[in-house]
């Protein structure tokens, strides 16, 4: 017969392993968090942007694809961005762009005098700001926004985020729900500054010279995909070009058609003067 100190030993070691395994499961999850990187590949540069809520994962496998071209690709990480949801409420726009322009001057110190800039999203409005900014060889702005569709469809996009961050950590539903239910209690004044940004980019984009290359997913359902036409016809450019993706969604560089998609960039960039 079990006795009943023998039981009690068995579940306490099964709780045990359970709360090991999950610290580690957390662990794993810390040490993996995404960073900035630089890929050198060569003496031409390019300057990588994410999105809103991504990180510089979402432009590491066209990073890695132009390094092997003979491309130095560099990705800053915006403030807020690739750490815990709860971080990103007490950053903004202003924030963001100060990292974008660390990231173009870390190019220029390293000593690349030409830099093109491609960015997904968020970053697409960036790379375009950066056009009428710096000096800047060529422009590819990805499912880039000239106006969002509603505050609600951010901020159901930030939550989604939020949540899947958790899960990704190991965390209880029951953790999430408490969290969560904590995380709605922060004012987001985040998504009205990046309205405005976003706004200001819209009605400056006619002083953008560049040449630029639009790609845009035709499944696009975080923005309006008219704002792929509005770049294309409101650009100043005289060596621009349009292309829509049919097979993709808002994350296109992660989508079905990212090898499509690395390829149109890479000959964008290729019949750029440098």
């Amino acid at each position: 017969m079990i006795k009943k100190d023998h039981i009690r030993e068995f579940l306490n070691r099964q709780a045990e392993n359970h709360y090991r395994k999950k610290k580690e499961s957390r662990y794993i999850m810390k040490i993996t968090l995404p960073k900035p990187f630089t890929f050198e590949g060569g003496d031409k540069a390019v300057l990588l942007l994410h999105g809103f809520t991504g990180n510089s994962a979402d432009v590491r496998m066209l990073g890695r694809y132009l390094e092997k071209r003979g491309y130095t690709c560099h990705a800053p990480q915006y403030k807020g961005h690739g750490v815990p949801p709860e971080e990103l409420v007490h950053t903004g726009p202003d924030d963001w762009w100060k990292d974008v322009m660390e990231g173009y001057n870390f190019l220029k110190e390293k000593g690349f005098d030409d830099i093109a800039v491609a960015g997904l999203s968020l970053g697409g409005v960036f790379s375009l700001k950066l056009g009428y900014t710096v000096p800047v060889k060529g422009i590819v702005p990805m499912c880039a926004p000239m106006y969002i569709k509603s505050e609600e469809v951010m901020y159901n996009g930030v939550l989604e985020y939020a949540r899947e961050f958790k899960k990704r950590q190991g965390k209880t539903e029951e953790e999430i729900e408490n969290e969560m239910q904590e995380f709605k209690k922060a004012p987001m004044e985040t998504l009205k500054a990046l309205q405005e940004l976003i706004s200001d980019v819209r009605h400056n984009v006619d002083m953008v010279y560049a040449p630029t290359f639009v790609a845009q997913a035709r499944h696009d359902h975080m923005i309006n995909t008219d704002s792929a036409n509005i770049i294309y016809n409101e650009v100043e450019s005289t060596k621009k070009d349009i292309k829509w993706y049919e097979e993709s969604g808002h994350v296109i560089t992660l989508d079905k058609e990212r090898d499509v998609l690395h390829e149109d960039v890479y000959n964008f960039l290729e019949s750029l003067d440098w």
